[in-house]
């Protein structure tokens, strides 16, 4: 085995060369050990649509970190890996590139246009798992799922049709969703709202049989074409009178009764409102309250319905403009007021929704979303961070019945048959004949299911029931859930009621909930900005292991993260920085076999950086047990970075080049054993670099791969307080050094004397590291003196804990032209921040200018304050020297 490294780390030749090792030792897949304590997670699967993003690089490498730390501390895991059919989203796709070739899905026909979408499902899966292992992550793929294979389909039927046999899955014409884009029903959490610029048109109802007339105010002037009544508060003393009576619809003349209903808001407008039970869910309860008919006044197709008048084929915005103007002239019309509302768009494509009355199927949520909202107030499911239990609680609390149905191709065809004689058949297996004629000319149900009813199934699905597999009961339920906060209703929530409700179980007990990943102003990366970042991109240029350092450091639980290419620059100089650290260690390591335990007698650097490996590696484990993987990143880096590669391997020259054979032997076994247990806390994180470097090691036996070598566990015997406190004292007075001579420009290949004052317990301590702080403080001699002693004339000073330091300025600085020098950087400073706040305090410059340019004035002036004030205290020195 090779101790070499290149001189430089190319992640290009490394990163494809390492998973291929991963994937031929088979290291990824779950052994399903009997008895062993497992460790489970379901991929949020991701749409067949086209390529990953930046969300899912998240994702994805939060849920990676987490399987690789549980493989190596012993767990029997299982990362189980699949892609989503995603039905509109898939289905859109594949008529768009339909579109290009100028055919429509109708053009090919169901069979056909399924054939393609199965092409494009094979296309586009492919990529995603190439993208998949470009990140690095280690899923079993041996048991891959697609929520349209053959088994999850088989877990769709059965739970359509128990779900219908129960009464809990019904099909009626009820208000639901609808997008005249995709031309299907959406469910409420399809839809998102946005405040939008719009009207309120005040429009006087004459009365019938009576004086006067009542007047309503509403957003959507078209729609009165479908209203069927007029509504008031019963308690509304203004209308109190005129309950019961009717009123003629402006311009069709058609008559309606004013009813009284307790929804009514009299504060609103006028107190009166116009009921439409077809265009509106909140009118649809109503007309059902009333028994009020339902007028259907804009089609499927975003169009104004036969029977409308003059309005009939409209387009629904075309017949708003018309409407308002024929009220106009009919002096209808009373007023029109600028109005700011929610309005509803179709997540899929942006098109403005229709509340549509349709014929439909539905789940009935009353009794599945009890025992899921139980299952999360009484902690057997658990939210981190803890806030977002809210939101999902408010959610099931407030539930409607879910509309599964979907008129669109692509997806799990609804399991019910229609005959002719009017008998409806839903079913485990396509029946053959009519269990009540007799006949055979059975038509399936053109609908399919909304591709989150599979996605609901997910947890248990995959590990193959309806059967009782042995990885169902072995694996199940699973441990965690990683997503996003966006999805908590989509898909938490019914993973949830649909695992209690056949598995009697709960899917999971941790839900991990991330943020969004935004682009480095703060904004959601989208197309329409072109502010988005392409994963593969950063992989190609940077590694995926930069990618992935810069997304996990960069994010806490449940908020959002900008991503700057700063924060990819640093990840990749740590790279740079593990990868020579390593090369330092295992040039020193030529011949070196690595012995059962650390050597006795260890000096205190050595007891001091085990002391350090040893925190390190309690805190880190600590920080991922509670899911707080950026801070433990952040840890490990920090011990690697500062602990280990500035300090101990500085210290460790000392002792490698040396004279005596017994300490280089006692530094090699130490670097050896530090790097070998960082390079284990660093995997999940950084794998691919870790993997590499783990495999150049000398090693005597043990495992094949990093990936399944057992995690670091905090060692009692390593902890060394005595040598944490006086190496952190030897530190800080190196620190103080340094920022002294740093202060007056000295380079580190100036030397100057220094002089130590301290307690006389603390001389010795000093003494034996006098080697060390003066090679790292870039000093020339130190000298030593006791606390009583004369402090020295004329030199700067600081203080580390009890041991004040000395920096004589005789023979080193001319204090006279020091003083200029820092006056005149002073000047330079100041006339800089003067600038930046002059921009700052400029109102055109604050409405016109970019936020980035903004932003980065206000770090420039932010930074010349701190000079400013690091240099008037440097000056303020020097003044009482040279009085």
């Amino acid at each position: 085995m090779s101790v070499n490294l290149p001189s430089v780390y190319d992640p290009e030749k490394v990163e494809d060369k390492i998973y291929q090792f991963w994937l031929a030792g088979d290291f990824f897949r779950a052994l399903r050990v009997k008895g062993k304590k497992t460790f489970t997670i379901v991929i949020p699967p991701p749409n067949v649509t086209g390529s990953l993003h930046m969300g899912h690089a998240l994702d994805n490498t939060i849920q990676d970190v987490l399987i690789r730390w549980r493989r190596m501390q012993g767990l029997d895991t299982l990362w189980l890996p699949g892609t989503d059919h995603a039905g509109i989203a898939t289905q859109n796709k594949v008529e768009e590139h339909l579109a290009a070739e100028g055919l429509t899905r109708h053009d090919l026909g169901r069979e056909k246009f399924l054939e393609r979408a199965w092409k494009w499902k094979e296309e586009y899966h492919g990529r995603i798992v190439r993208q998949l292992h470009k990140l690095g992550v280690s899923c079993d793929w041996s048991r891959e799922r697609f929520t349209l294979d053959e088994g999850c389909s088989r877990a769709v039927r059965e739970v359509f049709v128990s779900l219908y046999e129960r009464g809990l899955i019904y099909r009626g014409n009820y208000m639901i969703n609808w997008c005249t884009r995709c031309h299907t029903a959406l469910s409420d959490i399809e839809v998102e709202h946005e405040e939008k610029a719009s009207t309120l048109t005040h429009i006087s109802y004459p009365g019938v049989s009576w004086e006067g007339s009542i007047t309503v105010a509403t957003t959507r002037p078209e729609t009165m074409l479908g209203d069927t009544a007029v509504a008031v508060n019963p308690e509304d003393p203004r209308y109190r009178d005129l309950i019961g009576r009717r009123v003629l619809l402006p311009l069709l003349n058609r008559e309606i009764p004013i009813i009284a209903d307790a929804y009514v808001d009299p504060a609103f407008g006028s107190g009166a409102v116009k009921i439409t039970p077809a265009h509106d869910p909140n009118d649809f309860e109503i007309g059902r309250r009333h028994n009020l008919e339902m007028v259907v006044a804009i089609g499927e197709n975003g169009l104004i319905t036969e029977g409308m008048g003059p309005y009939a084929g409209m387009d629904r915005y075309a017949a708003r403009r018309v409407i308002v103007d024929d009220l106009k002239k009919g002096g209808y019309l009373q007023k029109i007021e600028d109005y700011t509302h929610a309005v509803g768009h179709c997540q899929r494509c942006g098109t403005e929704i229709e509340p549509l009355l349709s014929l439909q199927w539905f789940v009935c949520m009353q009794p599945l979303a009890g025992p899921a909202i139980e299952a999360v107030t009484q902690g057997r499911i658990s939210f981190v961070p803890e806030r977002f239990t809210r939101p999902y609680l408010h959610w099931m609390e407030n539930i409607r019945d879910w509309c599964i149905s979907r008129q669109i191709w692509w997806g799990h065809r609804i399991p019910a048959w229609y005959c002719p004689c009017g008998e409806m058949i839903v079913s485990r297996q396509d029946p053959v004949a009519c269990p009540s004629c007799g006949g055979e000319k059975l038509e399936q149900d053109p609908d399919v299911l909304d591709t989150w009813f599979s996605s609901a199934l997910w947890p248990f699905s995959t590990l193959g029931w309806p059967e009782k597999t042995p990885d169902l009961e072995h694996y199940f339920p699973t441990s965690v859930l990683v997503t996003g906060y966006d999805i908590i209703t989509f898909w938490v929530s019914r993973m949830i009621f649909m695992s209690l409700e056949f598995m009697k179980d709960i899917p999971f007990s941790h839900v991990a909930v991330h943020g969004l990943v935004r682009d480095a102003q703060g904004r959601k990366m989208s197309k329409s900005l072109g502010n988005g970042v392409d994963p593969l991109e950063v992989i190609e240029a940077f590694g995926a292991d930069t990618l992935r350092f810069t997304l996990v450091t960069g994010q806490s639980p449940g908020s959002d993260q900008r991503f700057r290419p700063e924060n990819v620059a640093a990840s990749r100089n740590f790279s740079n920085k593990i990868w020579n650290a390593s090369r330092y260690v295992l040039m020193n390591l030529e011949g070196y076999r690595p012995a059962a335990a650390l050597p006795p007698d260890l000096e205190r650097r050595d007891r001091w950086i085990l002391d350090r490996l040893n925190d390190v590696t309690a805190k880190t484990t600590a920080l991922l047990e509670n899911y707080e993987l950026g801070e433990a990143a952040r840890a490990v880096y920090d011990f690697f970075w500062r602990d280990f590669c500035d300090w101990y391997i500085e210290l460790s020259k000392l002792g490698l080049y040396g004279e005596e054979e017994k300490t280089k032997e006692r530094t090699r076994a130490v670097l050896y054993f530090v790097l070998e247990q960082a390079l284990r806390l660093l995997h999940p994180f950084m794998p691919f670099i870790s993997e590499e470097i783990w495999q150049h090691l000398p090693r005597s036996g043990g495992p094949e791969a990093l990936m399944v070598a057992p995690w670091p566990s905090f060692a009692a015997e390593l902890v060394d307080e005595r040598a944490r406190k006086e190496m952190e004292l030897v530190m800080e007075v190196i620190h103080a050094i340094r920022n002294l001579r740093q202060g007056i420009g000295l380079s580190r290949g100036t030397p100057s004397p220094v002089v130590l004052r301290a307690p006389a317990r603390l001389l010795t301590l000093l003494e034996e590291e006098r080697p060390f702080m003066e090679k790292l403080s870039w000093a020339g001699e130190i000298t030593l003196r006791n606390e009583d002693e004369a402090k020295p004339e004329q030199a700067l000073t600081a203080l580390a804990a009890e041991v004040e330091v000395f920096l004589p300025l005789k023979g080193v600085l001319d204090l006279e032209q020091e003083i200029g020098r820092l006056q005149k950087e002073l000047q330079d400073i100041e006339k800089e921040r003067a600038k930046s706040l002059a921009k700052l305090g400029n109102e055109d410059f604050m409405q016109k200018a970019p936020l980035e340019v903004i932003e980065k004035e206000r770090r420039k002036e932010e930074e010349c304050g701190q000079k400013r004030s690091k240099l008037l205290l440097r000056l303020e020195e020097l003044e009482k020297l040279r009085a």
